[in-house]
């Protein structure tokens, strides 16, 4: 791509064939459309919804299940695939719905294209469709247009474009024709240049097209969303492997429990033996597990919804629990998105006025601010004076008792910061009415405005040393108020207010005011200065702006939200490190990530660095920094791949369309509600609808009690399973009948099962879920002790159950088999009451802490007693009427699963304290 930045407007038409005047010819824009094409974005490589469609249905998990519910089909069990079939749709169509959502990016990216566009042509002013651009267009650009290709600008009048959606800068850039030599130069630097999606917000000019449709950066960014695929989340990656690894098992259990069955009974019961044997296949196979994580995730979303968090994608709700890093934009994530004054300048003294300045009121009071009495003159001409030679507005919602200024927030920064230190901007213009002005400009960097002095009214106490301010230099008919950039000013001054009284200014003092504003620009400020003049005339002269005397400078910052360093703090804590990505200059990102506690090292990286390194290079680096400051959408979408490279669970915050393909990438994208653009929402997983870095931290943590209950399901239908399995397997070991019918083992996974599992997905988080790293992306799903626990927990169900079976079989008891099957239903209701949580005690927790789980084994149970004791569901379920002493025997018997699971918390809970001694 041309570095259309580094010509100069005449290399620039002249390459273009163009004319500056006169425009295209309407032959010369017909000949470029045909070539070009239509200045617009094209859709390429969007996935079918049918595709879509179908590959819900495909995943190792759901085709086992399919393939139950058709045998279940054949054999006559009609229930049981209906049961089956409907689990699949629900999630099918669930995960469908997800899909084409976020297939949605480039439809809001194609809005950002404006109707209609003015161009000159043929020597005559036309407006035409903005998709009939071209290049060499000549383009009028005025306030409040989009801009609608990607342009050199040719003439600009006090032209300031707002590209925050595109560069990450908070503020709108100033504009410029002149040439700038290096041709690497980031987006934000380009001040000669006009890009397509941005907004003109001030002034107006006349630009050059040089690139139209998918060859703008807009369609830089475009492409780079079509190109860049979803990955599966880590949950998803850990389902699928179990899903391969229980159809691998549910073959061998088939023929397991089909030759076994041959051998004890003959052929006398194959068609019994063929569904008893496919019952167990289907035992091995959690089928409600896919519809409990579904249900858990959709709950999950919904607590998140009550933190702020709109959850776009159900997967990213596990996800968030697995994070490892959190890159983060910094205007208005990790800061107010408010520029504030927090630190003025006068007479070559700094005051910090943080405090002062958030608590509002009359900062010049004595008791509040402890400063000597001339230098609070300087301060209020300082305040005073940068409110009135300014364009802001205050604007008061009575509501919310809230002040805002309307406005450029630069000059709405100094509004504010004059009204609490009680100087109205409103009271100031009835004492000091504004006369006359001379506007800002890019070549000056500085505007200044003449004012009289107003009636005698009721002045307040600032007001009052303002006026004794104002005797002192000498009461003029009028006086002249400039603020603008510190050296550009100082060029114009001829003395300084010190020490009450006018000194002229030297190289000393010249020297002293420069340091003092390189000190604040340093810690990422931007510094105006404020002079003024005593004026005989309101007439607007040459020399008005000459022999000025210089009063002090104020500094100003967009400033870190006051929870996000606590929030920073809870995340390295957690494991997880921030991030902050930015395309805001590197001394702002700097001083921010000190500030917050990102940056520990202060290593910066930015764009140009990033461009001349290779993607091993990059991946080399990448753990070490924390700032990335000036970057493109290409250095975003490549700092995301290369943490993933190195095995990071990486969520990406944004707001711009420049956003847009790293959070599309990242394994969370996260959107902001408020500031956010249509394109980074449709990209995101996640919508924050405060803006707010908290609400991240939040989201992780609902996000890791969701995955710990994720685990938790799977730990109690597995568990119960392979109780199931193991009771099938043993019994006729034992000379027995299969102890357990295909209908009462499909009951358990679906119905005893399902109730208290979905329960479990509103289990309050462990309470030191923050107070530890992240597990690792890739553990298995049977880690951490889990496989291990599912092993002897079915072992031990297996005993109990065939131990008693054996016992009341070989005494000749008719409701054997209901006794078993009642004790393995009641044991799972004790193991799913003690894995609540991983470590605690049940006893500590409390059982009414997760009320939804008591009514849910409440209700099992009660379903079960119905199973033995309706004559309608005896027939259906094969079971008997149990005595009241075999029913104690069973229930008895059943808490054994309880207290040896609170025995092995116990014990885990003494290893970690010996570890801590």
């Amino acid at each position: 791509m041309e570095a259309w930045h580094t010509l100069s407007v005449e290399e620039s038409v002249r390459r273009l064939e163009t004319d500056r005047g006169l425009g295209l010819t309407g032959v010369s824009a017909s000949g470029r459309l045909a070539q070009y094409g239509s200045n617009e974005l094209k859709e390429t490589g969007i996935k079918s919804p049918w595709i879509n469609l179908w590959e819900q249905f495909t995943a190792v998990m759901v085709l086992i299940l399919v393939v139950a519910a058709v045998i279940s089909t054949f054999l006559g069990d009609y229930k049981d695939a209906v049961a089956i079939m409907v689990i699949v749709v629900i999630n099918g169509l669930l995960g469908f719905r997800q899909e084409y959502k976020a297939e949605k990016a480039m439809a809001a990216l194609k809005r950002l294209s404006v109707p209609k566009v003015r161009v000159r042509r043929e020597g005559s002013v036309q407006e035409i469709p903005s998709t009939e651009l071209v290049p060499g267009d000549i383009v009028l650009l005025e306030a409040g247009n989009l801009v609608p290709a990607d342009c050199r600008l040719i003439e600009v009048a006090n032209l300031r474009i707002q590209e925050s959606a595109l560069t990450g800068e908070s503020e709108p850039i100033e504009k410029i024709t002149r040439v700038l030599a290096w041709d690497k130069l980031p987006l934000g630097d380009r001040k000669n240049m006009a890009y397509m999606g941005t907004i003109v917000s001030y002034g107006r000019g006349q630009a050059l097209v040089t690139n139209t449709g998918m060859d703008t950066e807009l369609g830089r960014i475009a492409t780079m969303i079509q190109s860049v695929g979803h990955e599966p989340t880590p949950l998803q990656r850990r389902l699928d492997r179990l899903g391969k690894k229980l159809a691998v098992i549910a073959l061998v259990l088939v023929a397991l429990i089909f030759v076994e069955g041959l051998w004890m009974e003959g052929t006398s019961a194959l068609r019994e033996l063929f569904l008893t044997a496919v019952s167990m296949a289907v035992a091995a196979v959690p089928e409600g597990l896919p519809a409990v994580v579904t249900i858990a995730l959709a709950l999950g979303a919904q607590r998140m919804l009550r933190r702020r968090a709109l959850i776009r994608k159900l997967t990213a709700v596990e996800t968030l629990g697995t994070v490892t890093v959190i890159c983060s934009d910094k205007t208005g994530t990790l800061t107010e998105n408010l520029m504030t004054v927090t630190m003025l300048d006068v007479a070559g003294h700094s005051l910090d006025l943080t405090e002062h300045l958030r608590k509002g009121g009359p900062i010049l009071d004595s008791h509040e601010l402890p400063i000597p009495e001339d230098r609070k003159f300087a301060l209020s001409v300082v305040l005073a004076g940068s409110a009135l030679c300014n364009d802001a507005e205050l604007k008061v919602d009575d509501v919310l008792s809230r002040v805002s200024a309307l406005g450029d927030p630069t000059e709405g920064a100094l509004v504010i910061a004059a009204m609490k230190a009680g100087f109205s901007k409103n009271e100031l213009e009835r004492e000091f009415p504004r006369v006359g002005e001379l506007p800002f400009d890019s070549e000056r960097k500085r505007m200044t405005t003449v004012h009289g002095i107003g009636g005698p009214g009721s002045m307040k106490v600032n007001m009052d040393m303002l006026r004794t301010w104002y005797d002192a230099i000498g009461r003029t008919p009028y006086i002249g108020f400039t603020k603008g950039a510190v050296d550009q000013l100082l060029e114009v001054t001829g003395s300084v207010w010190m020490n009450g009284s006018i000194v002229p200014v030297d190289a000393r003092l010249t020297q002293k005011i420069l340091d003092n504003n390189n000190a604040m620009a340093a810690k990422g400020m931007r510094v105006l200065g404020v002079a003024f003049k005593p004026l005989t005339s309101p007439h607007i002269t040459e020399k008005m702006e000459k022999d000025l005397v210089f009063v002090g400078m104020a500094g100003m910052i967009d400033p870190p939200r006051a929870e996000v360093k606590e929030a920073v703090h809870t995340c390295r804590t957690a494991g997880i490190r921030p991030v902050m990505i930015t395309g805001d200059h590197p001394l702002t990102a700097a001083h921010i990530a000190h500030e917050l506690g990102i940056d520990r090292q202060g290593r910066i990286m930015t764009g140009h660095e990033l461009s001349r390194l290779s993607a091993e290079e990059l991946d080399k680096v990448v753990d070490d920094i924390s700032v990335f400051a000036r970057v493109s959408p290409e250095h975003k979408l490549n700092i995301v791949k290369s943490l993933q490279d190195r095995g990071h669970i990486v969520a990406m915050t944004g707001d711009g369309v420049n956003d847009a393909p790293a959070l599309k990438k990242a394994d969370i994208g996260v959107a902001m509600g408020i500031a956010g653009t249509d394109v980074s929402k449709e990209a995101s997983d996640m919508v924050l609808l405060d803006d707010n870095f908290t609400t991240i931290v939040a989201a992780v943590e609902e996000g890791r009690a969701i995955y710990d209950n994720i685990r938790k399901f799977f730990k109690y239908l597995m568990a119960t399973n392979s109780g199931e399995i193991m009771v099938m397997l043993s019994a006729p070991f034992f000379g027995m009948p299969l102890p357990l019918l295909p209908l009462q083992i499909l009951w358990m996974n679906l119905v005893t099962d399902g109730l208290p599992a979905l329960a479990l997905g509103v289990e309050p988080g462990e309470r030191d879920s923050m107070n530890r790293p992240p597990y690792p992306p890739g553990e298995s799903i049977f880690s951490r002790g889990l496989g291990f626990h599912i092993l002897w927990v079915g072992v031990l169900m297996a005993v109990i159950s065939v131990g008693m079976g054996y016992w009341s079989w070989s005494q000749g008891k008719a409701d054997w088999q209901t006794m078993v099957f009642t004790t393995l239903t009641l044991s799972q209701m004790g193991h799913v009451m003690a894995i609540r949580s991983e470590k605690r005690s049940l006893f500590s927790i409390g059982a009414l802490s997760n009320k939804p789980l008591l009514l849910a084994v409440f209700a099992t149970i009660v379903l079960q007693l119905f199973l033995i004791y309706v004559p309608f569901l005896q027939g259906i379920f094969r079971t008997v009427p149990m005595s009241p002493l075999d029913l104690a025997i069973s229930l008895g018997l059943s808490t054994v699963i309880f207290f040896a699971v609170e025995i092995e918390k116990w014990i885990f809970r003494m290893r970690d304290r010996r570890r801590r001694l």
